[in-house]
């Protein structure tokens, strides 16, 4: 028994989009960022040729570059939207952020079962949990595998950087203090699963990220 993440890169912003799945097939997807025809179909793809059951989705935050698979997990999968209650507000300003940088979003009605802090998400016979990490914005969410040893952070925390904070609803010393007591407090070989670039783990962070030493 054990649980898997497959990382899955989408769009100009260059996305990580994860699947985490377990011996059962059931699948998760965190922050579906396919845009393209191409992106989308290359997504469902992986999903059949590995025989994985798409059971939820959960968004470690609701900025534009995150989202753009979100319809089509409705409409083709039948998923409900989940986030944190406090990303209402950029879920709602994500179709104009979209088309600041060029990202076609359609609307968005709203989230669907907000996610609570440190609320254990299913995924097949095991279980992730939920952490509120605000700053990079208000209700941004890591999410962590105990079992596996590995947390997804989002645009929290980056190999070597941190979030901008310079969008709507960020605050640095927020997110400072987020990392510090949330996410440098689980056990040292956890990986790191940001939401753009490559892994990490919390040791090389706590010791060789400039903006926490």
């Amino acid at each position: 028994m054990m649980i898997r993440i497959d990382t899955l890169t989408y769009n100009a912003f260059q996305v990580n989009t994860y699947l985490v799945w377990d011996e059962t097939g059931e699948c998760l997807v965190v922050d579906p960022a396919f845009h393209t025809v191409e992106e989308t179909n290359h997504f469902d793809q992986h999903l059949s040729g590995n025989g994985l059951l798409l059971t939820g989705q959960v968004n470690t935050h609701c900025h534009v570059d995150h989202l753009l698979g979100i319809k089509h997990l409705q409409q083709n999968y039948g998923l409900t939207f989940r986030a944190h209650g406090e990303e209402e507000g950029p879920l709602r300003q994500a179709p104009l952020m979209g088309e600041v940088f060029g990202l076609k979003l359609e609307p968005i009605a709203a989230i669907g079962t907000a996610i609570r802090d440190e609320e254990l998400i299913v995924v097949g016979n095991h279980r992730l949990k939920a952490l509120h990490v605000p700053g990079h914005s208000p209700g941004s969410l890591a999410f962590y595998s105990e079992e596996g040893g590995f947390v997804i952070t989002g645009d929290a925390l980056f190999q070597g950087s941190i979030g901008r904070t310079d969008l709507p609803g960020g605050d640095y010393d927020q997110l400072i203090d987020s990392i510090r007591t949330r996410l440098l407090s689980l056990p040292p070989e956890t990986t790191i699963y940001p939401g753009h670039g490559p892994s990490s783990t919390i040791s090389n962070e706590r010791t060789g990220n400039p903006f926490l030493t």
